[in-house]
Formats: C-alpha cells, sequence, structure tokens
C-alpha cells in the first residue's frame, strides 16, 4: 500500500556540472486503500524516472475531498510542483485553484477524470463508454429482461457520474431492465463486500450486477455464501480477470471492461510534453474501453492471456498506455520515481 501521508517526496533535486534541467512533478490523489489508485501513483512514479527530466515527485495521498484536495494542490504549488497530474474529486469545484497554478505557467493535468477548467489538460478512460458497454453487455446477456443490481463507486465524483450516464443510456433501450437496487461502494473493497452480504440477507431476486470496478470481491461473496453466479460486469483488474477466466465452469458468467490506471503515466508524459513544448497534445484525450468477456472466444483467450499472478490482485492488468508512457512493467511494479 502507498503511504497515506498527506505530502510524500520521492527522488532529489539535480546536481553535477552540465545537467539539464530537472522538474518537479506533483501528484493529488484523494483516495486511499484502492489498488487500482496505487498503480496509478506508481505509473506516474515510473514514467517520471523513465522521462529522465523529473527530479522529484511530491505525492499528495489521502483520502479526503474537493476541499481537502484543494488544499493539497495549494501545497504542492507551494513545493515547486512544475507538473501537477490530479485525480479530481469533483468536476467543478478545483477550477480556481487549477487556474492558480495554469497562471504560474504550472502544467495541470487531470487523469480518469475530467474537469472543466480549460487551462488544464485532460487524459481519461472515457468513462460514460465505460458504463454503457457494461451495462449493454449485461442487457444481452439478460436476453433483455431481468433484474440488476447497480454498484456505483463514489457519490459525486466524475467518474461515477459519467458512469452512470452511460449505464443509464444503455438501459433506455432495454426497458424491461430494470436496477432494483443501488449502491455506492466508494470504491472501496469492504464496504462492497458488505453490500452484497446485506443484499443476500434482504431477498432481492436479481439477475445480473453492474459494478463500476469493485468486482472480484462481489465474486468472493458469491462464493462464500454459497449463491449461484449471476453476470457479473466489472473492470480489468487483476483478481476479476482471473475469476473470469478460471470460474466459468463453475457458472461464472462476465465481462471485465478496460480503465487503465497507466493513464496517470500518460498524464504525466502530456504534462512534461506541454512544459517542454516537444509536442502539441488535445487539451482532451479520451481513452476507448474495451469488454473482454467470458462468454466469446476472442473475449476468453484476452482474460487467460491477460491476468498475471505478479501483479497484485487489485491492479489493473494493464501497466501502459501506448504511445504515451515509456517505462517497464518493471519500473511500474517497483514504484519507484527518480532518484
Amino acid at each position: 500500500m502507498l503511504a497515506a501521508f498527506a505530502l510524500v517526496a520521492c527522488g532529489g533535486t539535480s546536481s553535477g556540472g552540465g545537467t539539464a534541467t530537472k522538474y518537479v512533478v506533483g501528484v493529488s490523489n484523494t483516495l486511499t486503500g484502492n489498488g487500482w489508485r496505487e498503480e496509478m501513483i506508481c505509473s506516474i512514479k515510473a514514467q517520471a524516472k523513465a522521462s529522465g527530466v523529473v527530479s522529484k515527485v511530491i505525492v499528495a495521498n489521502r483520502t479526503t475531498d474537493a476541499a481537502g484536495q484543494i488544499a493539497d494542490i495549494r501545497n504542492l504549488i507551494s513545493s515547486g510542483a512544475n507538473v501537477i497530474v490530479i485525480n479530481p474529486s469533483d468536476r467543478d469545484a478545483l477550477n480556481s485553484v487549477i487556474k492558480q497554478a495554469t497562471d504560474k505557467g504550472i502544467v495541470v493535468v487531470a487523469v480518469d477524470q475530467a474537469v472543466s477548467e480549460p487551462s488544464a489538460y485532460v487524459i481519461s478512460n472515457d468513462q460514460v463508454a465505460y458504463g454503457k458497454l457494461g451495462a449493454d453487455w449485461l442487457a444481452k446477456k439478460l436476453g433483455g429482461k431481468g433484474s440488476i443490481i447497480e454498484m456505483r463507486g463514489i457519490n459525486g465524483v466524475p467518474a461515477d457520474t459519467d458512469r452512470h450516464q452511460g449505464l443509464t443510456a444503455a438501459l433506455a433501450n432495454y426497458p424491461n431492465i430494470k436496477v432494483v437496487k443501488e449502491t455506492f461502494t466508494n470504491w472501496s473493497l469492504d464496504p462492497a463486500a458488505q453490500q452484497m452480504k446485506d443484499i443476500f440477507s434482504s431477498g432481492i431476486k436479481f439477475d445480473g450486477v453492474w459494478t463500476s470496478g469493485i468486482d472480484a470481491t462481489v465474486v468472493d461473496q458469491f462464493q462464500s455464501s454459497n449463491k449461484p453466479f449471476v453476470p457479473i460486469v466489472g473492470a480489468d483488474n487483476n483478481k476479476f480477470v482471473k475469476q473470469l477466466a478460471t470460474l466459468k465452469d463453475k457458472g461464472l458468467s462476465g465481462a471485465a471492461v478496460t480503465n487503465p490506471p497507466p493513464v496517470g503515466g500518460a498524464g504525466l508524459a502530456v504534462g512534461l510534453a506541454a512544459l517542454q513544448k516537444t509536442h502539441s497534445y488535445e487539451h482532451v484525450i479520451h481513452l476507448t474501453p474495451q469488454v473482454w468477456d467470458n462468454t466469446t472466444a476472442d473475449g476468453t483467450t484476452q482474460l487467460s492471456k491477460t491476468f498475471d499472478d505478479s501483479l497484485d490482485p487489485y491492479y489493473s492488468v494493464a501497466f501502459d498506455v501506448k504511445p504515451y508512457t515509456t517505462y517497464t512493467k518493471q519500473d511500474l511494479i517497483s514504484c519507484q520515481g527518480p532518484s
């Protein structure tokens, strides 16, 4: 686990005659204890090291809200960051502090989720498409009728809102699919596990489960409660991908929608390119998610070749985002910034 300190620095200032300019990178993350976010931060450290132009990565890493994130970003500005990579807690609430940074010449890149401040760069998965693709797969798997559980992320954050929008748009095409229970997992394992236990004990009848990425623990609860599997949609998290690949003969059908945490490293690459003026990127970049299911030959092949026992079970199986990231898989796993 990454340490949940307010500000954690790795690396040091550049030294030695003739050394090129080195930059300070700031990172603002507002959810701890989450494997996806941990991998995101590791990808930023790995890309900082691989770039050869970063002297230090300062990480503001704690579970907090928009007000706390604003304070963290201000601290990063004061700490001399040249590029700040943020996973935003709110689409609009951070705009003033982002503008404060960019007015000082600091490049700000929002990753994973969008912000509305036009001076910031945004690189993220297309989260509306994420919700739509998974919901469409589930509705088709159920033959266009049935009851489903919707297990969302954090109420009010941009990615959750966008994914719910995508799910709602998909289900508009399937009037006989009903959401009979909606929960907010906070993208945390323990709440999601308890919610599934509560759903089982409540007697709610349901035919499928759509999750916003807290997926393997849902499968675990079916197993520990001795309940027959229903179709489950999740993300390309390592343990869930392995479950889809190995539990099919036990009745598990499901789909993983891709959502790569190394979007963090990609965001840093975009930020450094903007800072150095080496490449002109669009201010908003969307990655296109894919669906890997265990009910088709192509999907099964992809799942079987992708899960990786060398990775943390709650990391995504994605370790890079080409063409932006340039580090190796081992760089990501070691989670070391420049030294």
